[in-house]
């Protein structure tokens, strides 16, 4: 069936964006209009204005910049901490809950877009949020950098837990999109490591960038929805996994071994062209004995839970994370 149902027809402020908006012609985009488009996108998606799509951060969180120090480079990374008197340093608690965050857009895209969701997060659990702002994906900057600084983030803040005043053996790693491709890698760097996370949550991800990324019957399905679109899918693949690298090293999907990774909430939007992306991975962690529970969004989009102000499935979204992130970070 080729029609999109009502139910998965993506809700009204979403298709106006849409409408009004101007897709650019993403397959003959050079590297400088590129670099354009991103600059100018992310400085909308940080901007005040944005924030009647992107949502208004809960105020029971304090939110400011930081830097990582890493062997060669610095990482930006934006930290959401629970105001004093709400499980903050100031209130004389224990330390805190990690949650580490990774935004999703892939070759665009900013912590900023997701204050909404790391705030409140940081706010109700309470936790320590750090949102990692990774390289974004470019010619001569591939998918395996980006995956590198989440990595690295999460490393390094464990490493240093004291410093940023959290719980080490309470941590979880969340991404959206690209992001939840990061934050699935960083899971299996983990285990592998020896690092111990108590859940992953990943929302709408892009799971396969190998050569079957866009085989998936959802792709077909959705190759044009309002928030990510087919030759979006494209340009991202050509910069993600340029010739010489081997995408399936960079497919969670495609992982020799699932088994022995943290608890996993996978959230499905269905009107998404990766959203058999998020279905297949639920069933690989499954089949190899990892818990994962798969929750769909019936009409939400790619994207959704970074655009409150227009999705109105993105507040049960965040409720479901609380509560999945509360019950595996207790103490």
């Amino acid at each position: 069936m080729s029609e999109v149902t009502d139910t998965e027809r993506p809700p009204l402020g979403i298709r106006l964006l849409r409408a009004l908006g101007r897709e650019p012609d993403w397959s003959a985009m050079t590297v400088e209009e590129l670099a354009a488009y991103r600059d100018a996108e992310n400085r909308k998606r940080a901007s005040r204005l944005a924030r009647v799509i992107t949502g208004f951060p809960d105020r029971g969180a304090a939110i400011q910049w930081q830097q990582v120090a890493l062997p060669g480079r610095g990482l930006p990374v934006r930290v959401y901490r629970p105001s004093s008197g709400r499980g903050g340093r100031g209130a004389g608690r224990a330390e805190l809950p990690l949650v580490l965050h990774v935004h999703g857009g892939g070759f665009v895209g900013t912590a900023v877009q997701c204050d909404w969701v790391n705030s409140h997060l940081a706010a109700r659990l309470p936790a320590v949020v750090v949102s990692v702002e990774h390289r974004l994906i470019a010619p001569g900057t591939p998918l395996s950098a980006a995956v590198d600084d989440g990595w690295d983030a999460l490393r390094h803040v464990v490493r240093h837990a004291a410093r940023w005043g959290i719980d080490p053996a309470r941590t979880a790693v969340f991404g959206e999109s690209c992001g939840a491709l990061i934050s699935a890698l960083a899971a299996i760097r983990a285990r592998e490591a020896g690092l111990r996370l108590r859940a992953q949550v990943l929302v709408n991800p892009a799971v396969d960038v190998t050569e079957t990324m866009l085989d998936h019957a959802s792709v077909t399905r959705h190759a044009h929805s309002p928030t990510l679109t087919l030759p979006q899918l494209r340009l991202f693949h050509r910069f993600a996994v340029p010739p010489g690298t081997d995408p399936r090293a960079l497919s969670p999907l495609y992982a020799d071994d699932l088994s022995g990774l943290a608890p996993a909430l996978v959230v499905v939007p269905t009107a998404d062209p990766v959203a058999d992306h998020g279905r297949r991975y639920a069933e690989r962690l499954r089949a190899a004995g990892t818990p994962a529970r798969l929750t769909e969004y019936p009409g939400a989009g790619h994207a959704f839970l970074s655009m409150p102000g227009v999705a109105p499935q993105a507040k049960a979204a965040r409720t479901e994370i609380l509560e999945f992130l509360r019950g595996t970070l207790a103490g």
